[in-house]
């Protein structure tokens, strides 16, 4: 039993500590799988009020975190057990890091006397998950963990956000002190920069201003700071066509007439035509990955680059920045708009215009086999674009940036910079968790659902409402397409020969299913699955000899493209 110190604070128990801190910070809801390590936290846990959802593996669970955090913008708590339970947790902890997402992980770890010395269920955590995380802690003492919590908190969800890791020791979690929570803390060599330089701001304004072919190239940063009102703001003041990345989809609304879709190694042509012919580049938030450049030294060779992020190594890691600027998108973009005067572009619309008009996106539709494309397609219809998308990862991942119109942000989950298969389906039930009143759908290659297929039995559990989509072509069709294009036809390895019955799967969970094998029963498969309250799994069998154009080949300039 807590005991009341000498200074008239209650004595509890490190585990007891992380709850009372965790209520203190806001969270509501903590993600995890128990274990031996932690049996002290989740007793913990037993006696709070805060929700936990217990996921079928901690694969799952640090991504459904992440989903989570993606979608309500707060920072996903995830708790999991020493040892396996611990390195089950790095894949998804990865893919957080790589895709900026806050999360503060709680992990057991043996008492502190045993570590070092194998014991049952020990690994190095931290070791292991340091070029992952933007910190890790090893707690070693009772009194240094509300100090830790704060600061992982505060390291998580400030600056360029990321993951945090907490490593506990079982003793560490039975050991008794008077709880303070700290109201401050000051992490020296911690200082994110939030408010841009005026003189290169003053200079980015002036760049805007006197460019003819503009295009602003907005990321993942732009929901991450709230700034889309800003951002289509600057596009609207200005005329200026707008690309985003695969993580910046929703940042700007879709249905914008200024936007011009995703770019890069599955891009839209006009995307990709604008990016190589502009005079400049009004970077916000990204950091200009492999996927949107191609070649590096052919990319976008007219254009001055003014580049705005958070974090300062991004800035000229990949390319050339004429015009740098370091802060946070939102307070950045409201000072250029504030000096900002708009420019010449109409020309340059009308250039645009004429690349989508010519080369818009297309694919050939069937009477007889179900085009993933229609699928992807009809979703949005039935949807209008509203709902909260989380996909795997594949052509169904290109697919669905391509076809589904994105009109607001914190709406797609997708792994962007680690690609992870197994993503999607957790990541859902993380942003239905959130967002409990918004519709949600994983959109699912047949490879990909079996990563995590285990978590059906979470959102039977808790009666989910999360719609799942298989688009089921019975191979691995990313890896595949790249085998026809660039391996002559040499399936290695790709054909899933034994899938299960995704029905009968779903029915194993008492989950209602139904398939779709013939183009016109698409349409009647999604409005059931929307008319049904709880979970739903939908089956659709597309042609596996489908393949995701536009497609960049690879260490290529991307105006060389090849497909419809």
């Amino acid at each position: 039993m807590s005991e009341v110190g000498g200074n008239g604070y209650m004595k509890i128990n490190g585990a007891d500590i992380v709850l009372e801190a965790l209520k203190i910070e806001g969270i509501d809801v903590i993600f995890g799988y128990p274990g031996g390590a932690v049996l002290s936290l989740y007793d913990s846990v037993y006696k709070s009020k805060i929700k936990h959802i217990l996921a079928r593996h901690e694969q799952a669970a640090v991504h459904a975190a992440d989903g989570y955090a993606r979608v309500t913008g707060k920072t996903g708590v995830v708790i999991s057990t020493s040892g396996p339970g611990a390195a089950n947790l790095v894949t998804g902890i990865a893919n957080a890091y790589m895709d900026s997402v806050p999360l503060v992980i709680f992990t057991g770890q043996v008492g502190a006397p045993m570590i070092g010395t194998d014991a049952f269920q020990e690994v190095d955590i931290t070791g292991i998950t340091l070029p992952i995380t933007k910190h890790n802690y090893l707690v070693k003492e009772v009194h240094e963990l509300p100090r830790i919590i704060k600061e992982a908190f505060h390291i998580a969800g400030t600056g360029r956000k990321g993951p945090v890791l907490i490593d506990l020791p079982k003793d560490v979690q039975a050991a008794e002190i008077e709880f303070v929570y700290p109201a401050e803390i000051t992490i020296p060599g911690y200082n994110p920069t939030y408010m841009g330089n005026k003189r290169q701001i003053a200079r980015a304004v002036k760049e805007l201003e006197k460019s003819v072919r503009p295009v602003i190239f907005a990321g993942g940063g732009v929901a991450a700071a709230g700034a889309s009102p800003e951002l289509i703001d600057l596009a609207e003041k200005g005329q200026i066509p707008v690309t985003t990345s695969l993580m910046g989809l929703g940042s700007f609304p879709g249905n914008h007439p200024l936007f011009l879709g995703m770019p890069g190694m599955h891009g839209t042509y006009c995307a990709n035509y604008a990016l190589m012919e502009a005079d400049l580049i009004f970077a916000v938030g990204t950091r200009f990955d492999d996927r949107v450049t191609g070649k590096l030294d052919s990319f976008a060779p007219h254009a001055h680059v003014v580049h705005i992020d958070i974090d300062p190594a991004e800035i000229g890691k990949n390319i050339a920045v004429q015009t740098p600027i370091v802060g946070d998108v939102k307070p950045v973009l409201r000072e250029i708009l504030e000096l900002f005067r708009g420019g010449a572009t109409n020309p340059w619309l009308e250039q645009v215009a004429c690349w989508k008009e010519d080369r818009p996106l297309q694919y050939s539709r069937s009477d007889k086999i179900i085009k993933p494309q229609e699928v992807i397609q009809e979703i949005c219809r039935q949807t209008a674009g509203e709902a909260l998308i989380a996909t795997e990862v594949g052509q169904h991942q290109m697919w669905t940036a391509l076809y589904y119109t994105f009109n607001k942000p914190r709406s797609l989950l997708s792994s962007g910079g680690l690609g992870t298969m197994g993503y999607g389906f957790p990541a859902a039930i993380g942003a239905q968790v959130g967002c409990p009143e918004e519709i949600v759908f994983c959109i699912a290659g047949d490879g990909s659902f079996q990563m995590n297929q285990q978590e059906l039995a979470t959102i039977a559990g808790y009666n989910l409402p999360v719609k799942i989509a298989v688009i089921n072509n019975g191979c691995l069709g990313m890896v595949r397409q790249w085998q026809e294009l660039f391996f002559e036809k040499r399936y290695s390895q790709t054909t899933l020969h034994k899938n299960p019955d995704f029905l009968r799967l779903a029915a194993a969970y008492d989950i209602p299913a139904w398939r779709a094998e013939k183009p016109d029963e698409v349409e009647k498969v999604i409005k059931k699955a929307l008319a049904t309250e709880g979970p739903v799994l939908l089956d659709f069998l597309v042609d596996p000899t489908e393949n995701v154009f536009p497609m960049v080949p690879p260490n290529s300039p991307i105006d060389q493209i090849i497909g419809n």
